[in-house]
């Protein structure tokens, strides 16, 4: 590796990281220089397993000229379904440093789903765990596409996924040659990866149905993980838990990558389980707790977090696991505000020190390089400071595109992605969040999309339409969502054409939807009239909204179609 591509990452005590932006920019580059810098430090820690950057690095090689023996090189597109663990990261690692492409996919998605992504993603490689929580994927694969399996092994390729070449089980990846690959062969792919070649295609939910893949080269991906580290207060030496799965950008981008470009030690486990969690934090002296807020306070509520030594944590933590003494005033803190678009935050502020009078509930400030306007939804007029319009982007952060969509239906004519989020740029350069401009929501720090559960719930026998929202978690004893303010769940009108109760639709639909895709609320009806609509036809979503708090049910409850 030139000399010039080993400078520029984070270094220092880990109390004080910096955002100088790495000139290493991409994985080859940037393994190569934790090996030189950081090669006896643990690099993850996943429940009772650590390994060093030195052995990632040796291990990660090792898979990569196996893969590269069997058909893998640059260019493939890899598809990864395993939980969080060493042996995730080290095949991620291994498909990364020789130009191929990782495509992570969700341990939580069903059959149906799981084949769409794979179709949109024009995976060529699959690495799929044995078993997990009682799954076999691949069987579940054979349910909605019989035969791909057993094709593929024999080496024939199957209409239902025609970019597909080769399908492994994780335990049975390509075994070493008698005549093993040459590990130059390794050495001059990865001499081949340039910051603008494709890393990884990251999934989120679609708008109309169907699955979103978001492109990310090695050079916008390691940009964006770099800028956020100062906020996030990540440095050198750091020890980072993340219970995030890796498959999404917030494990991916937040957890896997943000310590490789920080030097820093992630700490994961596979299935994390409370009482389990605050042992390990424990016992692994975790600096630093990042994730979902109601993740913390989960832990904050077991019996055993009052006796458990959290001392080690910095305040750059999640609040409810910090001290009471330590913990910010509600909104005194940034709200890190990114997407997978922006392969994680693209604005926000330090995270152990309060915002300014006068701006708490704000995102913080947008992140250097990146430019925000605040638009005319319409028009697509820019709006001056203070005034509410759609959130548009630029900037070195920002993905390629998406897959199967022309440049031109993402960015406007200036290269500014339209994000479809509202919010107010104020005369300081502060952002602050209003909201969606279509009806996406969040459910548990996970998208979905109402039209996606529609189709589902409309394709079930009987049921003759469906109208899905969110509701707050707790609106008329709401079930199923995360505490905590600003929780959702989701809740569905159903109209159908014969007796149905929740929990008859609920156990159609669990084999065809992810569970936080799942309503959690129902009212089922006989009678089409009782949709709200407006004079123009459209849907009244705000009597909808007050229709399903006042009368839906959940699951768990018996009714009638009324």
């Amino acid at each position: 590796m030139p000399a010039d591509d080993a400078v520029g990452l984070p270094t220092g005590p880990p109390v004080e990281p910096t955002t100088v932006l790495p000139e290493v920019l991409t994985i080859p580059a940037l393994l190569a220089t934790r090996r030189q810098r950081d090669g006896a430090l643990q690099a993850f820690v996943n429940d009772d397993e650590a390994v060093t950057y030195t052995e990632l690095d040796d291990a990660s090689r090792a898979l990569a000229a196996r893969l590269v023996g069997a058909g893998v090189t640059r260019g493939s597109r890899v598809g990864l379904v395993m939980a969080n663990g060493i042996e995730w990261a080290t095949t991620a690692l291994a498909v990364l440093r020789v130009g191929a492409v990782l495509v992570p996919l969700s341990t939580l998605l069903r059959p149906p789903e799981l084949l769409a992504q794979l179709r949109a993603a024009a995976v060529t490689e699959l690495v799929v765990v044995p078993r997990l929580r009682g799954r076999d994927y691949l069987d579940e694969l054979e349910s909605v596409a019989p035969g791909l399996t057993g094709d593929l092994r024999a080496g024939r390729r199957r209409a239902a996924v025609p970019s597909l070449r080769r399908v492994w089980r994780s335990d049975e990846l390509p075994a070493p040659q008698p005549a093993a690959l040459p590990t130059g062969v390794v050495d001059a792919l990865e001499r081949t990866v340039r910051p603008a070649d494709d890393l990884a295609v990251l999934f989120t939910s679609g708008s109309r149905g169907t699955p979103k893949g978001v492109i990310h080269t090695h050079g916008s991906g390691l940009r964006a993980v770099a800028a956020s580290l100062d906020c996030r207060r990540i440095g050198r030496g750091e020890r980072l838990y993340i219970p995030m799965p890796f498959f999404w950008t917030g494990g991916f981008a937040g957890g896997l990558l943000s310590v490789l470009v920080a030097g820093a030690t992630l700490l994961t486990e596979a299935a994390p389980e409370p009482a389990r969690t605050l042992a390990f934090l424990e016992r692994e002296r975790v600096t630093l707790f990042r994730g979902w807020p109601d993740q913390a306070a989960r832990l904050a509520s077991q019996p055993a977090f009052a006796t458990t030594d959290l001392a080690a944590l910095r305040p750059a933590s999640l609040p409810a696991v910090l001290p009471p003494a330590a913990r910010p005033a509600p909104g005194a803190r940034a709200n890190l505000f990114g997407m997978t678009e922006t392969f994680g935050p693209y604005c926000g502020s330090r995270l152990d020190l309060d915002l300014p009078a006068g701006k708490h509930g704000s995102c913080g400030r947008p992140f250097a390089g990146v430019e925000v306007r605040i638009t005319d939804p319409d028009s697509g007029d820019v709006l001056p400071a203070g005034a509410e319009g759609e959130i548009r982007l630029r900037g070195p952060n920002l993905m390629r595109g998406l897959t199967g969509r022309d440049r031109g239906e993402v960015f406007d004519a200036d290269g500014f992605y339209r994000t479809a989020d509202r919010g107010v740029l104020d005369a300081d350069g502060y952002l602050w969040y209003r909201g969606r401009l279509d009806d996406m929501f969040k459910v548990s720090g996970a998208t979905v999309y109402p039209m996606e559960v529609e189709a589902v719930l409309r394709a079930l026998p009987g049921v003759a339409d469906a109208h899905v929202t969110d509701l707050p978690a707790g609106a008329a004893g709401a079930a199923g969502g995360a505490g905590g303010a600003g929780a959702r769940v989701v809740a569905a009108l159903v109209v159908t054409s014969a007796p149905h109760s929740p929990e008859q639709l609920a156990e159609q639909a669990r084999g065809r939807l992810s569970g936080f895709k799942m309503p959690t609320r129902w009212l089922v009806v006989g009678d089409p009239h009782r949709v709200p609509r407006l004079a123009s036809g459209k849907i009244d979503i705000n009597a909808l909204r007050r229709l399903l708090t006042e009368e839906s049910v959940p699951s768990s409850r018996r009714v009638t179609s009324a």
